[in-house]
């Protein structure tokens, strides 16, 4: 499950990172524009107390390294004001959600994107390669950092997040060509044999 978010469609950059995708030889099976309210964005992020507190954590060691007074009473608050940002950085104007398949798809893409902060994104990444947004940029947590991709983490999550967004009949089954080339294993044998070997 791959959010391009609101930053993402208004920089005009949407058609190059699907073409990212689509020339790793991922499959895309779901594709739609919407606009996603609060309520439907506090659903997409439906974090734990757990998530919190270590979002905290890593938020008061960054205000720390900014020089930045850490103005919450726990870590908790800290990960919850985070999360109230994303909700309404998600919410703030239309996105693109995408479905995209193939072998590995989740830790494919999850490289691809790279590490939620830009700033320490690696190079050849999309959040390396297209933004120069970062914790510190977006500074005193006022705002979430705004780095262009969602990407479900794990498969599990990714089955949710698919639910939530896409009803099944959103979804297509296809074969693309190139699927066989990536994934058949008699395809070298055939290959052989079609060159009169």
């Amino acid at each position: 499950m791959i959010i391009l978010k609101p930053d993402t469609i208004q920089r005009g950059i949407v058609g190059e990172l699907i073409t990212r995708f689509e020339r790793k030889g991922l499959k895309i099976i779901g594709l739609k524009i919407m606009q996603p309210t609060v309520e439907f964005a506090r659903r997409h992020y439906d974090k734990d107390e757990a998530w919190c507190e270590k979002v905290g954590q890593r938020t008061r060691k960054e205000y720390k390294e900014q020089g930045l007074p850490f103005n919450y009473e726990s870590d908790v608050d800290a990960g919850k004001a985070v999360l109230e940002s994303l909700v309404n950085y998600l919410a703030c104007g239309p996105v693109i959600a995408m479905v995209l398949e193939g072998g590995l798809a989740v830790r494919h893409v999850r490289n691809m994107v790279g590490f939620f902060d830009p700033i320490d994104a690696d190079m050849g990444t999309i959040r390396a390669d297209y933004t120069i947004e970062s914790s510190y940029v977006a500074g005193s947590g006022e705002r979430a950092v705004r780095n262009m991709v969602h990407a479900s983490g794990e498969v599990d999550e990714a089955e949710e997040e698919i639910k939530l967004w896409f009803k099944p009949e959103e979804l297509c089954n296809y074969e693309l060509a190139i699927e066989k080339i990536l994934y058949d294993p008699g395809w070298e044998k055939e290959r052989k044999n079609d060159t009169g070997e």
